[in-house]
Formats: C-alpha cells, structure tokens, sequence
C-alpha cells in the first residue's frame, strides 16, 4: 500500500543545521518536518532511556513506540549527560554550529543549564533560538509544565468539543502539540528569510496555551459578539445548518450544505423542494435557529439508504458528502494513495509525508530509519 510518488533527493531546506533539544510531540513534530524538508536533524537525548516518547506504547514496532516512530524518523540522535560540564561544553559548541536549536525544555531549565535564547544567540548571532513553552514566557503561570490535553481544557477547546449533557472530551490527535510545532516552524523559516537579509538570527517563542487560544479565535469572537458561551455541537457547527455527521442505514457520514445555495440543492435531493421557501429554513440563520427540527427530519431521510447510494446522489448534485472512515479506509482511499501521502517502511510500517508540495512535487525526504540513543 506504499505510494509511488517521485521524492525530492534534497529539500528545499538542504544543508540547514538543526539541533533537537526536544521530547514527547511539540518539538519533535517541529524538528520532523524541518527534517522532511531538507534539514540535517540531531536529537539530543538523555543516556540510557533517551526520550521518554520512546517508551509510550503499545503499539510497538522494532522495540520502538510507533508514536516517537512517527515524530523521529530521519533524525540522527546523540546522547549528553548535562549534568556534566565537559558534556554541556560540548553540546554548546555543537549548537554554535548549527544554524537552529530548538528546545521545550522545563520553563527556566534552558537558561540554568546555558542554553537560553540570550546567551548562545550573543556567542553566535546568525542563531535562531527557537522555544515551545507550556504556559507562556510570561504571566502568572510561566513556570507551570503543561501538556496538550491540560491546553484542551485551560484554553476553552475542550469545553466546545463533545455533545451536550455529556462530559468534555479531548480533540482525538495532539492538535496543540502538533500546532505548537508548526507555528515554530513558522516563526523558524521566518527568521531565516530576515537572516537572509540581516545576517542575524535571533529568537522564536510559542507555547502551548498560545496556540490553543489560537485555535480558539472564531469562539472568542463569537462569544464577544453575543455575550454567550459557545454549546458542544457534537460533530456539527454552531453557525451552519446542516452541516453535521448523520446515520445512514449502513454507517455514518458527513452532510455539509454550508450556503444557502448547497442547502436548497439538499432539499429538492432528499425529495422536500418545499423546504427552500419554508420561512424556518430558507436561510441559514434561519436552519441555526431551527436545527432540532431539520436536522431530525434529514436524518430520518438518510436512514433510507446507504453511504455508498447516498455519496454518489449527493455527488451527483454537487453537496459535499463524505462517509465517517476508521484509519484503514482512509489510508487505502485511492484519493489519499493518489496523493502519495502515505509510505511505508521497509519492514512495513506506514507513515504520513508533509501535507505540502513544492513545484507539484511533496517533499518526501525517503528518511525512514528511526535513530536509537545516540546513534549519531
């Protein structure tokens, strides 16, 4: 089931130097796609248990988790006891080196140890010091730890996420980790186009409650706007209608009729024109303000058939339909294999390329070899 789409031999980022001072997802997942895209990765691990990531498991694939599988595959991997001087010493001169350190170190922890954004950026000024923090680099709980689903809960994610009368529950991937990963990538190929420019690095901060509350931006609009805290949807949408997963007579799937347009399309398909011209539904402020009753009536509808008749009816009139897939569906799709996202190891084991293309091309850098603890 591996891909046969073309590889780049070099990314775009080729030659870049990058240190991981990283663990668990945040600043691996921001290190694996530097890596993915050219760069040279060396992990700094602990002797011995290396990255605690290693042992979150089962699932395990060749006496690794397939979770730090995912995030550290292509990287090379040296191990410092930093309780040593000599070994601090060392590192230090091969962070000064590099062209980028990342690190989400315990808040406070990078600047003890002489690794802060201040110190090594002035002994090397062409730098770039990038950090995910849990908190943030200021305020009231700067040195609190945190992990991405504490991020869920403080930032209000949590509290939008799940269906009414039910408990909150976690978005089902580490979306805050991962995010967090991908604004410091953002802010890391920034700072080397203004290097670019300048001959200076300099500095990047996120964290994780940073871009939890990110994520959060049309909610906090929202309640601005109308003074009330969102409701749990379930798997629909608080201003469209409908636009949520529905039970067919075999599965369940996905309606999203997300205009007007797209609705009176729906309406004339499930065999009610009538509903197009019905003051209760005619408009999507109205369908909002009426869901209870609409959404009860299509799903009655959409009981009739299965996903297979009704993706290709909705097809067919231009209303985006999709069935609720489990990971194997969605792997073997022939849509995901056309775009060559997923390969495999050479012992079988898939992973997911970078979800961008350069020129028409994805940049799969072929790095599949997860490094043991400093394997270098």
């Amino acid at each position: 089931m591996s891909s046969t789409a073309p590889a780049t031999p070099a990314g775009p980022l080729a030659g870049l130097r990058v240190i991981e001072m990283g663990h668990s997802v945040a600043a691996p997942y921001a290190a694996l796609v530097l890596s993915e895209l050219g760069a040279e990765v060396t992990k700094i691990e602990r002797p011995g248990e290396g990255d605690p990531c290693r042992g979150w498991g089962p699932p395990f694939a060749d006496g690794q988790a397939s979770l730090f599988m995912a995030l550290n595959r292509g990287k090379h991997s040296r191990a410092f006891d930093l309780r040593s001087d000599a070994a601090k010493a060392e590192l230090r001169a091969l962070i000064l080196d590099s062209d980028v350190v990342i690190q989400n170190m315990k808040p406070g922890q990078a600047e003890e140890m002489g690794f802060g954004a201040a110190e090594l950026c002035a002994a090397n000024p062409r730098l770039i010091h990038a950090s995910i923090g849990a908190f943030g680099a200021t305020g009231p709980l700067r040195d609190r730890p945190g992990y991405d689903p504490l991020m869920q809960a403080f930032s209000g994610i949590m509290n939008v996420t799940g269906e009414m009368g039910r408990p909150p529950v976690r978005v089902g991937t580490s979306i805050i980790d991962m995010g967090a990963g991908m604004w410091l990538v953002t802010g890391i190929t920034t700072a080397l186009y203004r290097r670019e420019q300048t001959g200076r690095g300099g500095s990047i901060d996120t964290s994780l409650l940073e871009v939890a509350m990110g994520w959060m931006t049309y909610h906090v609009t929202n309640h601005s706007a109308s003074g009330e805290e969102p409701k749990r949807e379930g798997s629909g949408a608080a201003m469209i209608v409908p636009y949520q997963v529905f039970s067919t007579a075999d599965g369940e799937a996905v309606v999203g009729a997300g205009n007007d347009n797209l609705f009176r399309r729906l309406a004339k398909l499930i065999g009610h024109p009538e509903w197009c011209d019905d003051p209760r539904y005619a408009t999507n402020p109205a369908r909002v303000a009426n869901r209870e009753a609409l959404n009860a009536q299509i799903q009655a509808l959409l009981l009739a058939k299965g996903n297979a008749e009704w993706e290709a009816r909705f097809v067919e009139v231009g209303v985006p339909f999709t069935p609720v897939q489990g990971v194997a569906q969605a792997v073997a799709h022939p849509q995901v294999q056309a775009l060559g996202m997923v390969r495999e190891t050479p012992k079988g084991i898939r992973y997911v390329d970078l979800p961008i293309s350069f020129d028409g091309v994805r940049p799969a850098s072929g790095k599949t070899r997860t490094p043991e603890v400093g394997e270098g």
